[in-house]
């Protein structure tokens, strides 16, 4: 009943993508081909080509009929101009050198999203805020700037304009910077809490001594049994563990002899955005970015990963150091000193390990594929536009985030609580969400991250 339903599903949505994007299509021919790299799989061309489908019916076609009910051709045309943004973006993303946007430019502009709030937090109150005028957006826009940015948080439309529609602006970016809906994210990622263990009740005592020798030995028995068993299980797991690092130590070994295509007119190190240095970093280790190099462009196929000549794992250690202030307690500043040389040692592995982690499990096909139906499930839960979401109230939001600090306190060993949060973890964890907390600053923060993705796929702007 199961396939049967989801082949009856499978067929109605081809059924709405070729009725309202290829009317002219023969009946019982497939739908062309969406994307132009050939190990793309047959579901993700009809998962995104109903995606397509069920936008266009639900915000153009709603309208459109009201002006006329006979024209067919306005939607099949749309399709044409999407589907050749969409192979134009392929193209772009698969030549863009997503590693260093990844591990290197994202790194850097959290870390300095966190050093500037806590720098402007430090000096509300001070002289450097005129006697307590300035508020902490007021100073952190002093330290980020930005044309697109108003001192009060005001997104300028017309510095989008050029990229996107209006949708980002007054959607998309008003809602994710709000500090209740990344605390909700972060809490959705860490999934539901470990359900406690209840204890047994213990066994009525026999009146018999014979019955209870039996019972002593049998429990020696089944403790015995579960001691093998539990070790034959460790060692068949540290035998799956090895055969599966010496497989991915092979592909990642394999995969660094190939490089990922480039546009043809890949610019220099000069057109590339750079990352403005952290200022007042207490970290030991400096917080540099390497410059990106253009690379030759290459015919091999996109599915071969790019050359790794950045380090990668600093950036995220930095970012790591700086979001969890292990600079300021001895002991975590001697572990993340001791973990960066262990990583250094083993820069290159790491770099090309990271890498193909990238694009052989994030950027992977079925990632893809689960994106758009995770995407379409949620806007389109029954083929048309949901009811907006309604923003938690105050009181909810003080409880989601009292919520994902006592969920991440929860989950963390006491060694590990101890050398990352200190002697309170919850005062701690206070201050790693502080510098995500106010809606004005977090739209800095997502602006930067915009350009960098937009630069990375557009080097010529």
């Amino acid at each position: 009943a199961s396939l049967a339903s989801t082949n009856a599903r499978q067929q109605q949505q081809a059924g709405l993508a070729k009725r309202l994007l290829f009317p002219n299509t023969p009946p019982g021919s497939d739908l062309p081909p969406l994307f132009l790299s050939p190990t793309c799989p047959p579901e993700l061309h009809a998962e995104v080509y109903d995606f397509i489908a069920l936008s266009l019916r639900a915000y153009v076609n709603t309208w459109w009929t009201k002006i006329t009910r006979y024209d067919k051709e306005f939607l099949p045309q749309l399709t044409n101009v999407l589907v050749h943004v969409i192979r134009v973006l392929e193209q772009r993303i698969l030549s863009a050198d997503l590693s260093t946007l990844v591990f290197c430019d994202v790194p850097a502009l959290v870390t300095e999203h966190f050093i500037d709030y806590r720098h402007a937090a430090s000096k509300v109150s001070t002289s450097y805020a005129t006697g307590g005028a300035h508020t902490i957006p007021q100073l952190f826009h002093l330290f980020q700037p930005h044309l697109a940015i108003s001192p009060e948080g005001n997104i300028d439309e017309e510095y989008f304009r050029h990229a996107l529609d209006l949708l980002i602006v007054r959607d998309i970016i008003p809602r994710v910077t709000q500090p209740w809906f990344i605390q909700q994210t972060v809490l959705d990622l860490l999934g539901p809490p470990p359900e406690k263990d209840v204890p047994s009740q213990p066994p009525h005592a026999s009146s018999s001594s014979s019955h209870g020798h039996f019972s002593q030995l049998s429990n020696l028995i089944v403790l015995l049994l579960s001691t093998i068993q539990s070790l034959s299980g460790a060692c068949l797991a540290l035998i799956h563990v090895y055969k599966q690092a010496i497989s991915t130590i092979k592909l990642v070994n394999e995969s660094t002899a190939t490089k990922h295509p480039r546009a043809a007119n890949a610019t220099s190190n000069a057109s590339r955005p750079e990352v403005p240095p952290s200022k007042g970093q207490k970290c030991t280790i400096p917080m540099s970015r390497t410059s990106s190099s253009s690379s030759v462009p290459s015919t091999n196929t996109p599915e071969r990963l790019p050359e790794a000549p950045h380090d990668f794992i600093r950036g995220p250690l930095v970012m790591f150091c700086e979001i969890f202030r292990m600079h300021w307690r001895f002991s975590s500043a001697v572990a993340f000193n001791f973990l960066f040389m262990l990583c250094t040692c083993f820069r290159t592995f790491i770099n090309s390990f990271l890498s193909y982690m990238l694009y052989s499990q994030v950027l992977s096909f079925s990632s893809m594929l689960s994106l758009v139906r995770l995407s379409k499930r949620t806007l389109f839960p029954n083929g048309y536009p949901g009811p907006p979401p309604v923003d938690p109230t105050p009181e909810e939001q003080a409880m989601i985030r009292r919520l994902l600090i006592r969920r991440v306190s929860e989950m963390l060993p006491v060694p590990v609580s101890t050398i990352l949060l200190g002697s309170s973890p919850v005062a701690s964890l206070e201050a790693v969400i502080d510098p995500l907390s106010d809606n004005t600053c977090n739209i800095h923060l997502v602006v930067f991250l915009f350009d960098a993705v937009l630069l990375t796929v557009f080097p010529e702007l």
